[in-house]
């Protein structure tokens, strides 16, 4: 007699186990799921560490455990990946089966395959990344050559577990759906954190009254932000994403400093003498809450195309209302202390040495400012609207 295994199920039967067993564990969430989670958490905190100890002690080798975090996500997302997709192709699961796709012969769930390719690009790029440094010295940006394709690797890896989790919850219900879905969150808000990390170089806080700063918030953000929130079934999801990100921000700036660190490298202009955190985060909650109060407004019409003007006006006006005289606190003396965390610097930043580091960049012609403002307001709507259409596909993904 044919064995039932629940949908629900996590674990295959026993082989010793007698015919017609249901094997359930109701509102589990199999273990590759969790695996890629994880994956894609010690990602972003990685590379966190790997940035403050950067500019904290300097580059000294490429065994640190920051990168060795970094890659450690690859290798996790690859090997719980092939496993789930090998599993699948060669296994005698037709649950399995019936919930995979296709590839080159092989079988397995859509977000396993986009998230094992990004597994491998991540590994690809640190011999080459190494090589680099070996040749060219320190880097000049986050994003160098090298750092792009591991940037690629863990945008793969993102949105291959984004996929993933999205399959389940499409599936689910009851139990299981409401923790696939605070699963979802919670790597969105990871997500949104470690998009935080590639935009470091255009938003300090002397950038905060330039175009520059919020052209680069409106690229960021809000396709993670929309995408999620068209799926998740959470009365504010945008919210809870953007104060994951604000909260891990703020234990990371009051956290770091306890650990000491000194600089390997020169010229040293800072007398370092621990872990120097990145600034205080964006007031990203604020448009964050905005979003969440236009998607009841919108309620059947949010995930349109359409809606994504609107959504981009919206999130650029919010943020800058709260942003910009946030700003002007942050460089009042005020905020010059351990709690807001504008006291920190690298070591080789010469502030307050060659430079006053508590002034804004100079503006330009209002010409400049008005029209970098509106490709700012521009880079919102289109990228909400990408944040649309993407979560309109998200919630037919049922593989």
């Amino acid at each position: 007699m044919e064995q039932v295994i629940s949908p629900a199920a996590t674990f295959e039967a026993r082989p010793d186990v007698a015919p017609r067993t249901v094997v359930t564990i109701r509102g589990a969430v199999r273990w590759y799921v969790w695996c890629l989670a994880a994956a894609v958490t010690f990602d972003a905190f990685g590379g966190y560490w790997d940035i403050s100890w950067h500019i904290s002690i300097g580059r000294d080798t490429f065994w640190t455990p920051a990168h060795m975090m970094v890659y450690l996500a690859g290798i996790l997302a690859g090997v719980a990946s092939g496993y789930t997709i090998l599993a699948t192709t060669f296994g005698s699961s037709n649950e399995y089966r019936d919930t995979a796709v296709s590839v080159w012969g092989f079988r397995g769930p859509l977000g396993c395959f986009v998230a094992a390719w990004g597994g491998l690009t991540m590994l690809i790029s640190a011999p080459f990344d190494n090589w680099w440094h070996a040749a060219y010295g320190l880097d000049v940006k986050i994003l160098s050559l090298p750092h792009s394709i591991l940037a690629l690797g863990e945008t793969m890896i993102t949105l291959g577990t984004v996929i993933l989790i999205v399959a389940h919850l499409n599936r689910a219900s009851g139990i299981a759906r409401t923790k696939l879905d605070r699963l979802l969150l919670y790597v969105g808000g990871i997500v949104v954190f470690g998009s935080a990390l590639l935009i470091l170089e255009s938003t300090p806080m002397e950038f905060m009254h330039s175009p520059r700063f919020y052209g680069a918030v409106a690229r960021a953000f809000p396709i993670v932000l929309i995408a999620i929130s068209c799926v998740s079934s959470s009365r504010w999801p945008a919210t809870v994403m953007a104060a994951i990100y604000t909260a891990l921000f703020l234990a990371a700036l009051w956290l770091f400093p306890l650990f000491p660190a000194e600089p390997k490298l020169g010229p040293v202009y800072q007398p370092i003498t621990h872990m120097v955190p990145l600034w205080f985060p964006a007031l990203l909650i604020v448009p964050a809450i905005a979003l969440d109060l236009l998607r009841r407004v919108m309620g059947e019409r949010w995930g349109r195309l359409t809606t994504g003007v609107v959504a981009g006006c919206v999130y650029l006006a919010a943020f800058v209302a709260a942003q910009w005289p946030f700003a002007d606190f942050l460089l009042s003396p005020q905020a010059r202390n351990p709690v807001f965390g504008t006291i920190y610097f690298g070591y080789f930043d010469p502030a307050n040495l060659t430079y006053d580091p508590y002034r804004f960049i100079p503006q330009g012609t209002s010409i400049q400012f008005l029209s970098g403002m509106a490709i700012a307001l521009l880079s919102s709507i289109v990228f909400c609207c990408i944040g649309m259409a993407l979560g309109s596909w998200l919630k037919t993904v049922q593989r």
